[in-house]
């Protein structure tokens, strides 16, 4: 049974067929219901090796994640399978362990194995983007998301951490906190550096002074530095009424560090976290955090893919995009 024989037994041409079995939109409901029944009574497989030989296309995408054991990354992960199921892609996904040579080694795989596009946030590692430029240099699409490089031009999913970054800030302020602690991420990853800017400009734009002694890095985004970033400023008699975290996992970390000191939270210290993770809520108290839509995130990043390759299908100039994915300010117990 081939695509021919197909469009002579229904009286349709091949290239209706083909846009059938491939789901384009644009066959009629009826037309579409006559193929997809006769090609489910003669039990026709289309030949994926014969039609990646026409189409050049391998119907392949690789997803490279930072880390897997993170509840954020596993919802992005959700998001684009979901899309790519449907669309008949099949995702290679593959983790950096925040490693910039891994990250290396994986896009290099990834290129090896001719996929048709490669959707990455990148390792915090990560200070060379030569590697991603290669991708484009390959002809292979090239989504963005989360951490990315403004350097780089590709399409982009992220959201806007310094707007949510502020938001949060100016809700520490409104409960009247005024002495805001903030663990911030690594200093190379740009939701880092943009979430420490929207920390600042809601600081600057209350009229409260800048301390640098109040915000203390936090490289590795664990519970175990929330509480010893937290307990070194204790120790330093520094005072402080606020603490706003760029993870919710370093937020739990203060929040164990100030329970353990019996520190009564949020009336002397009230705590901010940024991801939304699913233990948020769990814990007592209840931690306010920014919601992140991760399976949303990974949808856009599928359909920003699919944009491209309908452009480059149709011999379009490829017109790149950033979408900004909506943030919300959801505010618990702990503050």
């Amino acid at each position: 049974m081939t695509l021919k024989r197909i469009s002579k037994a229904l009286g349709v041409s091949i290239t209706t067929v083909s846009k059938v079995l491939n789901n384009y939109g644009d066959v009629s409901d009826s037309t579409r219901q006559r193929v997809l029944d006769y090609v489910k009574k003669t039990g026709f497989t289309p030949n994926s090796i014969a039609a990646s030989l026409r189409t050049k296309e391998s119907k392949i995408v690789g997803l490279i994640l930072p880390d897997v054991n993170h509840y954020f990354f596993n919802n992005i992960l959700q998001g684009v399978l979901n899309s790519a199921e449907k669309a008949g892609y099949l995702v290679v996904v593959l983790t950096s362990k925040e490693s910039y040579e891994l990250e290396k080694k994986h896009v290099e795989r990834l290129l090896n194995q001719k996929v048709d596009g490669i959707f990455i946030s990148l390792s915090e590692e990560t200070y060379n983007t030569q590697h991603i430029s290669s991708i484009i240099d390959s002809n292979v699409i090239l989504i963005q998301y989360d951490k990315i490089s403004k350097l780089i031009d590709s399409s982009k999913v992220v959201i806007d951490d310094r707007e949510a970054a502020y938001l949060a800030t100016q809700h520490l302020i409104d409960q009247g906190k005024k002495r805001i602690v903030h663990l911030r991420g690594p200093l190379i990853p740009q939701v880092a550096i943009d979430r420490f800017l929207g920390y600042k400009s809601a600081l600057e734009v209350s009229g409260i002074p800048f301390d640098r002694s109040l915000v203390l890095t936090c490289p590795n985004g664990d519970d175990e530095e929330g509480f010893n970033q937290l307990k070194s400023l204790h120790e330093k008699n520094i005072s402080f009424d606020g603490v706003f975290a760029y993870a919710d996992l370093v937020a739990v970390g203060a929040l164990r560090y100030l329970k353990r000191k019996k520190i009564k939270i949020p009336h002397d210290v009230a705590v901010i976290g940024f991801s939304n993770w699913m233990l948020s809520e769990k814990i007592t108290p209840s931690l306010s955090t920014i919601d992140q839509p991760g399976i949303l995130m990974g949808e856009q990043i599928f359909e920003q893919f699919a944009r491209e390759r309908l452009q480059k299908v149709s011999g379009n100039p490829v017109q790149y995009q950033t979408k900004i994915i909506p943030t919300n300010l959801v505010v618990r117990e702990s503050s």
